[in-house]
């Protein structure tokens, strides 16, 4: 199936962009897994909830989704890149249906191991895809149109994330149904992979070399060595890991912000969430226009100091309507940021090393992540929740002033800028 790449380069509209068939199937196949994976989240923690009725329960399963990211991330980069990026995604769409099936098994408080180890399971499977998707994103679309591709992605992303939960919500809340969340987020998987399996891409020649220890060792250090040769991706990678720094905690601090600060009830969440989708979905279709006016590098930093000003912002709030004034914007601000990060990935880098470059970046974040969430409850202990919240603003803000001086003065990037 692997033959051809895109076709030639062409104005970076949505018409144009989705009149490429190649980008149709990697795009629907995301989106219907995005549906499933958000079903699939929201179900998994108020199941375990149910089984155990304890916190550390609920971040136990929010630590294991996120573990195998820091631990073997970098290196799964370096396979990514060894391997075909569309074969690596349909073994991972696969083997990750097949897991979630297994999750039909626990009924039981007893069986909460079971949903333990296939929750470490799927996220270990989870580590391939996604630098593996970027890679392959960046081989069926022009340059051009990469920021477009992008942009439409997370777009998608917030959409269909937000469909699921509702989704997830009214399936739990009217029929308590959870067999039928897990058999469907299972579907969704194997569609994607027979998405992704329509999708013709270039054959690319690969390393045949065995995969010893040392080889391993070498090529990821060569991935390395082309991150701090980049200013732009140095850039990214460290104003990333500071924004989640503060973010992280942030994720955490959300529900006792809005229960226990301002007295909401949980009935309020949905409306709080569309406020930010919604805020997104207009970001996202003004990155076009802003990539006309401004470089990557400086969207991320502009971006993230507003949305740096709009969390700081959250903690003076006093009434639902506030959070919801705030969200809009901050999400607003937020799709510019995903893209244009997203875009500099895949475009400064040759492609036989995106896969490494793309694992190295969710490292980075998750590593912050997990520091961040850990450090939340101890942080809102000591100086409160709103004082948490202001201090995660100003990290945001932190992020994109120290971003400009890393950047530099960038061109815009062009596909192959970086080669190995």
């Amino acid at each position: 199936m692997e033959e051809e790449a895109a076709g030639p380069a062409s104005q970076p509209s949505l018409r144009n962009l989705l009149r490429n068939k190649n980008f149709r199937w990697l795009w629907l196949g995301q989106i219907i897994s995005n549906y499933g994976d958000s079903l699939t989240s929201l179900a998994l923690l108020i199941l375990i909830n149910r089984l155990t009725g304890s916190t550390a329960a609920i971040a136990t399963v929010a630590i294991l989704m996120a573990l195998p990211q820091v631990t073997i991330g970098m290196v799964a980069g370096v396979f990514v890149d060894r391997w075909s990026r569309k074969s690596t995604m349909i073994v991972s769409d696969v083997l990750r249906g097949i897991v979630v099936l297994g999750l039909l098994m626990v009924r039981t408080p007893e069986d909460v191991w079971i949903l333990y180890a296939l929750t470490l399971l799927q996220a270990t499977v989870g580590v391939f895809f996604s630098p593996a998707r970027m890679a392959l994103l960046a081989k069926v679309v022009s340059g051009e149109e990469l920021l477009a591709a992008n942009s439409l992605s997370q777009t998608s992303r917030i959409i269909f994330g937000l469909l699921g939960t509702a989704s997830a919500g009214v399936l739990i809340g009217v029929w308590n149904d959870f067999a039928l969340i897990f058999v469907t987020d299972a579907l969704t998987f194997f569609v994607s992979a027979l998405f992704t399996w329509r999708v013709v891409a270039p054959i690319l020649t690969r390393s045949q070399a065995s995969a010893t220890v040392r080889s391993i060792f070498d090529e990821f250090m060569v991935g390395m060595r082309s991150i701090f040769t980049s200013r732009a991706l140095i850039g990214v990678l460290v104003s990333a890991a500071i924004v989640m720094l503060g973010l992280g905690a942030v994720n955490v601090l959300f529900v006792p912000l809005l229960i226990d600060e301002l007295q909401l009830p949980e009935t309020w969440f949905g409306a709080i969430e569309a406020a930010q989708v919604a805020g997104m979905v207009l970001g996202g279709s003004l990155t076009a226009v802003l990539a006309a006016r401004l470089q990557p590098t400086r969207m991320i930093s502009l971006g993230l100091m507003a949305t740096g000003l709009g969390i700081a912002a959250i903690a003076t709030v006093t009434q639902v309507w506030h959070i919801m004034l705030l969200l809009f914007p901050i999400g607003m601000a937020m799709m510019p940021v995903n893209a244009a990060v997203a875009t500099l990935t895949q475009t400064l880098v040759s492609d036989e090393l995106r896969g490494r470059i793309g694992a190295a970046l969710q490292t980075m974040i998750g590593a912050a992540n997990i520091t961040s969430m850990a450090l939340a409850g101890v942080l809102a202990g000591l100086v409160g929740v709103r004082n948490v919240f202001l201090m995660a603003g100003v990290l945001t803000i932190f992020a994109g002033l120290v971003a400009i001086p890393i950047f530099g003065k960038q061109p815009k990037p062009a596909p192959e800028m970086v080669e190995l």
